[in-house]
């Protein structure tokens, strides 16, 4: 029985062997070096590891990749599982000569399907085979803790993909292309993640457009070129308040560009001050033509050498024109002009100066909002000067609870929007000056508190001052909303919004009502996200109404929700990162695995959905314009041999009537005869004889 039992051991494994040594005869020019992989992951790790110097190295050496055995050189040493016709199938597991094991899947003698094959060091790969071939979406685990999740193929990194170093504080989570980072990706050097470059890559370096973000806060974004700035960008150093913007060459300014010395000043102060200097460079100096302009308003306009003047100073002066000051100040002139229009003339000055009172009353808990929500979100400046974006004014109107006054955000939008394009109505971008900011105040008092005060005298500022202290000054600066409430996680989400307001534009009809603006409703927000395939288990349509309806209380009614409601840009971005952000706060290596959730619902999901509905639409806008020039070129022959039928049918008229007319004139004109006279004798007409049929005439 034991022979037996070994004959058929032998027999089985010799009946294995030629299915491996076939498969990596068919598939050696590829991979099935799982090995290799091994060694290829574990130096890509230790080349991630970069200085913290602003000045790199033009050229970074690219670590070699050591060749190891390959899967087919590897000989089963024994088998647990299944068999059919002598050969592996089901579930089992293979014993390899040199420690290595497989358990998972087997079909016809290969690994195929999933398993979990585990190197003697302790190297393991968890995911997809394909006949001896890892492929599709795996895991790969290092025994130093180190470990890459994601897409596969002939057993390298290739596709999308996330991985992080255990002895060095490097992670990756982006494009891979052959086991090297290869298209957009991004890679962090501490565990922090306060160090990092997100953008281009080309077979391990960094190559094309890209943003650098240093651990001392220095940040530059642009292009790139063997693993240094080289083409244009802009470097901002944080440590020594100045920027950059022009071309470089090698890591080094050269060529035209705009270099900005930054003046420090208080906190409250807004409009910066600032050195500047425009012009030529040549190896990081000032060298050639160029402009000089001071904070004091001198400007030195001619040739430099070596970061040196080499002519003639020219100094202008700073003229301050203004010919009515406001109570407020040169700096702040409120803009309610369209409220004024509203007021019989003898009463606009009064009103003015009121309600220019009122906000003096008030500027200093204003300046003190203004400055918290303009900085949501945002690095930190130069010059701490920060401009309140409308995306950070929505963000003030909610906390303000302003949004329960029986108007929507997309409402106050177009309240708001006196000088601004229809398509920028809703547009997150526009930034709004501290007077600005006031005005819009003053304007959104009006609208919601008139019909209180509008018997009451001045109620221009009984309004605002009204506002400010019923909803700004209790609730203000208390954030409600999750998407600024924790600062890396804001900074982050934010870099997708410039995409995210691309497809809103694409979607968004033309509003109904006056001024007719493009803008989008709750119904075709959630046709939307089902078009893009987007509404799970996880994301279902009544969840999605159920946070708008906690966001926006114009969305329910008692017994029903409308949605007729329009959303504003912010509840649609509110909404797409809403189950991304639900924690407030996180360790750092949670918020590592969160950041590579959120690309991957970004990256793999969202966009790509967007970009397929984005080519259907163009398929079927491209079919439409066929169709209509086929059904014009349809129309314009059925015309023409209209034109021919008529044309035949009208000359065959004619030639009916001329031949008519032909025979009319060939025809002979009988003769009139005249009637006979009375005395006339009638002639009695012959009398015809019948000679019956065979009888013949007699002659006489």
């Amino acid at each position: 029985m034991a022979k037996d039992k070994k004959k058929d051991v032998k027999k089985s494994e010799r009946s294995v062997r030629p299915s491996i040594a076939e498969q990596g005869a068919r598939t050696e020019s590829s991979s099935t070096k799982l090995t290799d992989l091994q060694e290829a992951q574990t130096s890509a790790a230790v080349s991630d590891k970069e200085p913290e110097e602003v000045e790199e190295r033009p050229v970074q050496n690219v670590p070699s990749y050591y060749e190891e055995p390959v899967l087919t050189q590897l000989i089963v040493k024994s088998y647990e599982g299944e068999k059919v016709h002598g050969l592996y199938e089901g579930e089992g597991v293979a014993y390899f000569e040199g420690g290595n094991m497989y358990k998972g899947m087997f079909s016809e003698g290969f690994m195929h399907g999933q398993g979990t094959y585990t190197w003697a060091d302790g190297v393991k790969y968890e995911g997809t085979f394909v006949k001896n071939v890892q492929m599709f979406n795996g895991c790969y685990t290092w025994n130093d803790g180190s470990y890459y999740e994601g897409s596969i193929e002939n057993g390298l990194r290739h596709g999308f993909g996330f991985f992080r170093s255990s002895t060095h504080p490097v992670s990756y989570i982006g494009y891979w292309y052959k086991g090297k980072r290869h298209g957009k990706g991004t890679v962090y050097y501490d565990r922090e993640y306060t160090s990092w470059y997100s953008g281009d890559w080309l077979n391990n370096v960094k190559e094309g457009w890209g943003m650098r973000c240093y651990k001392s806060g220095n940040t530059y974004e642009g292009q790139w070129e063997k693993n240094v700035r080289h083409g244009r960008g802009r470097m901002r150093w944080l440590t020594d308040n100045q920027e950059y913007i022009g071309q470089w060459v090698y890591g080094i300014q050269h060529g035209y560009g705009t270099h900005i010395w930054f003046l420090k000043r208080m906190p409250a102060s807004q409009y910066p001050l600032r050195n500047k200097y425009i012009g030529n460079f040549v190896n990081g100096e000032r060298h050639g033509r160029g402009r000089f302009i001071y904070a004091s308003g001198a400007v030195y306009d001619g040739e430099w050498v070596c970061n040196k003047k080499h002519g003639k100073v020219q100094t202008i002066g700073i003229i301050n024109d203004s010919e009515n000051p406001s109570t407020l100040g040169s700096d702040i002139e409120l803009d309610i002009s369209s409220l004024l229009d509203l007021l019989p003339g003898e009463e606009r000055q009064e009103e003015t100066r009121q309600v220019e009172f009122a906000v003096l009353r008030h500027i200093t808990a204003l300046r003190r909002v203004y400055s918290f929500y303009s900085s949501l979100g945002c690095d930190d400046a130069h010059d701490n000067t920060f401009l309140m974006t409308r995306l950070q004014f929505w963000r003030f109107l909610k906390d303000c609870q302003l949004h329960h006054s029986n108007i929507t955000l997309a409402e106050m939008d177009r309240i708001l929007s006196d000088k601004t394009p229809l398509e920028e109505i809703h547009s997150p971008y526009e930034t709004l000056l501290f007077r600005t900011f006031l005005s819009h105040l003053i304007h959104l008092a009006f609208h919601i508190y008139h019909k209180e005060h509008k018997d009451k005298g001045p109620y221009l500022s009984k309004c605002f001052v009204e506002m400010v202290s019923r909803n700004v000054i209790p609730t203000a600066c208390h954030i409600q909303g999750i998407l600024f409430s924790e600062q890396r996680r804001t900074v982050f989400a934010l870099s997708y919004i410039d995409k995210c307001w691309e497809i809103y534009r694409a979607f968004c009809r033309s509003n109904t009502r006056p001024p007719f603006e493009p803008t989008m409703k709750m119904r075709q927000f959630l046709w939307m996200l089902n078009d893009f395939k987007l509404l799970s288990k996880q994301l279902t349509a009544s969840r999605l109404v159920e946070i708008l309806v906690k966001d926006g209380p114009s969305l329910h009614d008692s017994s029903s929700t409308n949605l007729e409601q329009e959303v504003c840009m912010e509840k649609i971005y509110y909404i797409v990162v809403h189950y991304k952000l639900e924690a407030k706060t996180v360790k750092d290596e949670e918020f590592g695995q969160w950041v590579y959730q959120v690309q991957i619902f970004f990256i793999n999901n969202f966009f790509p959905a967007y970009h397929h509905e984005k080519a259907l639409r163009e398929k079927i806008k491209e079919n439409r314009i066929q169709d209509a020039e086929l059904a014009e070129l349809i129309a314009e022959r059925e015309a023409e041999e209209a034109k021919r039928q008529e044309e035949a049918t009208v000359e065959k008229g004619s030639f009916e009537s001329n031949n008519t007319a032909i025979k009319e004139l060939e025809e002979p004109v009988p003769q009139l005869v005249p009637p006979p006279k009375e005395e006339a004798s009638i002639v009695p007409p012959p009398v015809v004889t019948k000679v019956p049929a065979g009888a013949k005439r007699k002659k006489k």
